[in-house]
């Protein structure tokens, strides 16, 4: 393995060089032009586990190179790729190719935001797995990131704009209607448990007292942690089971968070602002490994709430509760002649959902850098919260907690050299 690194020492000073000391250039905006319609978008994707496996192909692009550390992975992916496609050990391979127009972020989240930030110095598209950052700073700094290299970002959660929301038994945009409509009145109370169809998959926790294991041969462990602290090869930390480590990610809340509170932010109209308060319910956690929790509230400042009901125990609650009505899963309602009063009120505004057509035509993307960062700072201002067992204030212009020093280092927490944002 220290000798596949040396052999492409030579090479890979000259890619980070390329990454780093200035812009590639991508073919699609040589001279000022975009593709043409009947150009080809390329792909290539970084990390091929589980998660980037499932995406190998989707329309409007073509796949023409893989990257991971682990070998293993590697050989999988690229049984199931076309033709030709490359294989790649280092993702700064991948982003000195000016050949290659888009890149997919199926990496754990630890390295969502270094790579972010350097695919999109590198003049590359991004689409990027949920969660968006695993903190609030590495957020920071990919939204600044995409806006100052002008950036297409794709958020891979999808149920703002398709796909029935879990239990609800319906798409967001019936939803979302309801409550513009304002029949159900103002401020509102979301409540997110498994009776509204969200179990929050506390399976996904840490061990503590993890012995030291030797590397597997076929994997680049160092290269794995990244920008994480150094810690002794565990088998339980990489692969699925990283989500139960607070260095990688955050438990069951950091894996499927963005994927249920980015639509209700959503439909409550947040996507430019951020809870003044978190509520939480429950103990310090360990500083490793993630555990459970019991609820965590997230106020904003004009009253509207969002629960998290960790242990189910509002098992009968709403799904939206408002002071004229409430919304239960399947869609139903205490307003009366509810569908009929809906059909009064107009739809929500179309949502650009087609990424290849916004890489086209470089208009947003209908989850991108700006609302999938709020939505991202749900998820880790609950993350705090938790691990902390503390509520905290919130200042959403300036981004940090009001009289908590311990609270605000997990907003910018230190990367491992050298890969500092």
């Amino acid at each position: 393995m220290n000798n596949f690194r040396q052999d492409r020492r030579g090479f890979l000073k000259t890619a980070a060089i390329a990454v780093t000391a200035f812009t590639v250039v991508p073919r699609k905006v040589l001279g000022g032009s975009f593709l043409a319609p009947s150009d080809e978008l390329t792909k290539a994707i970084i990390g091929v586990g589980g998660m980037g496996r499932g995406h190998i192909g989707y329309p409007g692009s073509r796949l023409t190179a893989i990257c991971d550390v682990d070998k293993k992975h590697l050989e999988l992916a690229l049984a199931q790729s076309p033709a030709g496609v490359k294989t790649y050990h280092d993702y700064r391979e991948i982003l000195a190719d000016p050949s290659i127009d888009i890149v997919h972020i199926a990496t754990p989240p630890h390295w969502h935001g270094k790579m972010a930030v350097d695919a999109a110095k590198a003049g590359k598209d991004v689409w990027c797995e949920k969660p968006m950052t695993r903190t609030v700073g590495e957020g920071i700094k990919v939204k600044e990131a995409i806006e100052r290299h002008g950036r297409i970002f794709r958020l891979n959660t999808w149920f703002r704009f398709s796909d029935n929301f879990y239990g609800m038994g319906t798409t967001v945009k019936p939803i979302k209607k309801l409550v513009d409509s304002g029949l159900l009145g103002w401020p509102l109370k979301v409540t997110v448990n498994a009776a509204t169809g969200f179990d929050w998959k506390f399976y996904w926790v840490g061990k503590t007292g993890l012995a030291k294991e030797p590397v597997p041969a076929e994997l680049d462990y160092d290269m794995w942690l990244g920008p994480a602290p150094f810690k002794p090869y565990n088998s339980h930390r990489v692969h699925g089971t990283f989500r139960g480590y607070w260095d990688y990610d955050g438990g069951g809340l950091g894996d499927m968070g963005q994927h249920y509170l980015d639509p209700v932010q959503y439909f409550l109209g947040k996507d430019n602002t951020s809870p003044v308060e978190i509520i939480v319910d429950g103990q310090q956690q360990d500083s490793d490994a993630c555990g459970t929790w019991k609820r965590v509230e997230l106020i904003y400042k004009d009253g509207c709430k969002i629960v998290l009901d960790g242990e189910n125990r509002d098992r009968d609650a709403a799904y939206i509760e408002g002071p004229e009505g409430k919304l239960y899963p399947g869609f139903r309602s205490t307003v009366p002649d509810l569908v009929k009063k809906l059909v009064e009120y107009p739809e929500p505004a179309e949502q650009n959902v087609d990424f290849a057509q916004s890489v086209r035509t470089r208009k947003p993307f209908a989850l991108n850098e700006q609302n999938g960062f709020r939505s991202s700072t749900l998820v880790n201002l609950a993350i705090i919260a938790v691990r902390l067992g503390r509520s905290l204030k919130f200042d959403p212009e300036k981004l940090q907690f009001i009289d908590d020093a311990g609270a605000n280092l997990l907003i910018n927490q230190p990367a491992r050299a050298p890969w500092s944002i």
